[in-house]
């Protein structure tokens, strides 16, 4: 986890309307992802879910690249929640409400019986991961474990209203164009 810590606290912040944002590799793609961060995400990753599932379960579009590589280490097949629809039997839709946008998502090839794991790179305002569990529970599918590589924590979350637990490998916080690193998995296993 060293590379994943050292690089929060050399990435960018930008301002976006008075909202201090962090771009980051693996929330963003830019700057350009090293494989070496990646690789170390994706093995403390592997340390923290049930490889016994049927699917990985990722939303587009920065949780692709995370669930790619969980995927090639696992032979575990990859669903991809996406922006649009594609009309494809058996579609679910579902509406998503971040701290700055309001939108739909489509689920297809998750069925009842289906034990999954969720997998995303960053839990803000809880939005997105709130609304894809709410649909993945009406379907009626297992949810065994969600991973999310950072967690931003002090502000509030639609994720506190899930009935599910979420494993982040990093909390951080942003402000004063600085990020503070609250707790990480590198601490929990001293």
């Amino acid at each position: 986890m060293e590379r994943l810590l050292e690089s929060l606290h050399t990435a960018p912040i930008v301002d976006k309307d008075g909202y201090e944002y962090l771009v980051h590799p693996i929330t963003n793609g830019v700057p350009m992802l090293d494989p070496a961060l990646l690789r170390e995400v994706v093995v403390e990753i592997l340390r923290h879910i049930d490889v016994h599932v049927d699917k990985l379960v990722v939303p587009e579009a920065m949780g692709i690249h995370i669930g790619a590589a969980v995927s090639l280490q696992t032979d575990i097949p990859l669903v991809v929640i996406r922006k649009r629809p594609y009309g494809l039997e058996g579609e679910q839709r579902l509406f998503k409400e971040t701290g700055y946008s309001h939108s739909e998502m489509y689920v297809n090839d998750i069925d009842a019986d289906d034990r999954i794991v969720i997998l995303d790179d960053l839990l803000s305002t809880g939005g997105t991961l709130a609304a894809i569990c709410e649909t993945l529970d009406e379907i009626g599918c297992d949810i065994a474990d969600i991973v999310v590589v950072m967690r931003k924590v002090g502000g509030e979350s639609a994720f506190e209203e899930v009935d599910h637990d979420v494993t982040s490998l990093v909390d951080i916080s942003v402000a004063d164009d600085e990020v503070t690193i609250h707790r990480s998995v590198v601490d929990e296993s001293d």
